[in-house]
C-alpha cells in the first residue's frame, strides 16, 4: 500500500505539472504555435472542465471498480497521450485537444489516494494525509517553474514535453502494478448510492460555494496568468518568469502542509478555512489596487496568494466528514467537480475578460482579472461562514 501511494503521489505531481506549465511556455507557444494568451486561458479552462466533468465517472469507477484500475488505464492512455500530442503540436486547437486528453489522464489520481485515506485510515488524520499528498504533489509546480523554463531553453520544449509524455505511461504502469484496492464495503439496503444522494447531504451546500471558488486565483494565476503579466508589466523573460512562480509554488506547497496540520492545532477545520481564504482574498485585492508596486513586491503577493489559497485539502476533509462509506468516492469527487470545475468556468472567463479590457495601461486586463478573483473568493467565503463544522 504504501509504495501504490507513493506513484499515486509521484502521478499528482506530474498532475500539478500539467496545469501550471503554460504560464512559462506561453512565450515560445506564442511564437511557435501561435497561441496568444486567450488561446493558453482556453486550454487552461478546458483542462481543468474536462478534470472536473471526469469527476463523475471517476467517483463511480472508484466505488465499483476500485483506485487501482481507474487511474492506472486513464493516466496511461489519455495523459501519456495528451501529452505526446502536445509535444507534436502545430497549431492553437491542438494544444486545446493535448490539454483535454491530459484532463482526462490527471482526474483520477488524488481522488485515487484519498479514497484508500477514506477508506484505509482513521478520520482524523483525513486533512494530515489530504494536505500532505497535496504538499509534495505540488512540487509538480515546482518543475513548472524555473526547471521547465530552463529545459525549454536547453532541449527545447517539444523534446522536454516528449519526454513528460514517457514518464507519464511509466508511473502508469507503476500504479497499476503497485495500487492495491481497498477491500469492498458493505453496501446499504438500497445499494450503492448515487451522486444525487450525496447532493441531498444538506451540510455540504453552505461548503460548496466556496470549494468552487477557493483554488481559483492560486491555479490561476499561477497556472495562467502570471507568465502575460511579468511579461506585459515587467518586461519579464521566460526565466525571471520561471523565478517568480517558483516562489509562487514553493509558497503553495508550504500552504497545503499547514492547512493540512492546522485544524489539530487551532481545533476547528471551519475557522482555518475561512480565515485563510479571506487572507487570501486580501492578497488578491491587494494585487488589484498595487500590479505596479514592484516585480518583487508583486510576486511576494502572489506568494500570499499561493500560500492562503491552498486550502482545497481542507476543504475535502470538511466535506469528507459527512460522507457514509458507501459513498465516500463519490463525495470526494463531487468536492473535486466543485474545486477544479470553478477554476476551469473562472479561468475561462478571465481570458474573454482580458480580451475585453483594452492594454492601457498594460496592467488594466490583468487588474479586471485580479477584481473578479477577489470578489470570487469574498462570496464564497459570506455563505462558507454559515456552514455547520466538524471539528468533532
Amino acid at each position: 500500500m504504501k509504495l501504490g501511494i507513493f506513484f499515486l503521489v509521484l502521478a499528482y505531481v506530474l498532475s500539478q505539472f500539467y496545469r501550471a506549465f503554460l504560464a512559462v511556455l506561453s512565450p515560445v507557444l506564442g511564437v511557435e504555435v501561435g497561441a496568444q494568451p486567450q488561446d493558453l486561458a482556453l486550454s487552461s479552462g478546458l483542462w481543468f472542465l474536462t478534470f472536473a466533468l471526469m469527476q463523475i465517472p471517476v467517483g463511480a469507477a472508484l466505488d465499483s471498480i476500485g483506485p487501482r484500475r481507474t487511474a492506472a488505464w486513464l493516466l496511461g492512455l489519455a495523459g501519456g497521450g495528451g501529452a505526446l500530442v502536445f509535444a507534436l503540436a502545430q497549431q492553437a486547437w491542438h494544444i486545446h485537444a493535448a490539454m483535454i486528453l491530459i484532463g482526462i489522464g490527471c482526474s483520477p489520481v488524488l481522488m485515487a489516494a484519498y479514497y484508500i485515506f477514506g477508506r484505509v485510515y482513521p478520520v482524523r488524520v483525513f486533512a494530515t494525509l489530504a494536505g500532505a499528498i497535496i504538499g509534495f504533489g505540488t512540487l509538480g509546480n515546482l518543475a513548472g517553474a524555473w526547471p521547465l523554463a530552463w529545459a525549454a531553453e536547453t532541449f527545447g520544449w517539444r523534446q522536454s514535453v516528449l519526454g513528460l509524455a514517457v514518464a507519464t505511461v511509466a508511473v502508469a504502469l507503476a500504479l497499476g502494478v503497485f495500487v492495491k484496492d481497498p477491500p469492498p464495503v458493505d453496501q446499504p439496503a438500497g445499494g450503492r448510492g448515487s451522486l444525487l444522494d450525496v447532493l441531498k447531504l444538506r451540510a455540504l451546500w453552505l461548503i460548496l460555494p466556496l470549494m468552487a471558488v477557493n483554488y481559483v486565483p492560486a491555479a490561476a494565476i499561477r497556472g495562467l496568468w502570471a507568465g502575460p503579466f511579468f511579461r506585459d508589466v515587467y518586461q519579464a523573460d521566460a526565466l525571471v518568469i520561471g523565478s517568480a512562480t517558483l516562489v509562487m509554488a514553493l509558497a503553495m506547497v508550504a500552504g497545503s502542509f499547514a492547512y493540512g496540520a492546522a485544524d489539530r492545532v487551532f481545533g476547528s477545520l471551519k475557522a482555518v478555512v475561512l480565515v485563510g481564504n479571506l487572507l487570501s482574498a486580501a492578497c488578491v485585492l491587494a494585487l488589484w489596487f498595487l500590479p505596479t508596486a514592484g516585480f518583487w513586491a508583486v510576486a511576494a503577493l502572489m506568494a500570499g496568494i499561493g500560500f492562503f489559497g491552498s486550502s482545497f485539502p481542507a476543504m475535502v476533509a470538511h466535506g469528507r466528514s459527512f460522507f457514509p462509506p458507501h459513498l465516500l468516492g463519490r463525495g470526494v469527487t463531487l468536492m473535486n467537480l466543485f474545486g477544479i470545475g470553478g477554476v476551469g468556468v473562472f479561468q475561462t472567463l478571465s481570458g474573454s475578460l482580458h480580451r475585453a479590457v483594452a492594454p492601457v495601461p498594460p496592467e488594466a486586463p490583468f487588474q479586471a482579472i485580479f477584481l473578479m478573483f477577489g470578489l470570487l473568493l469574498l462570496a464564497g467565503a459570506a455563505l462558507y461562514a454559515f456552514s455547520q463544522d466538524r471539528s468533532d
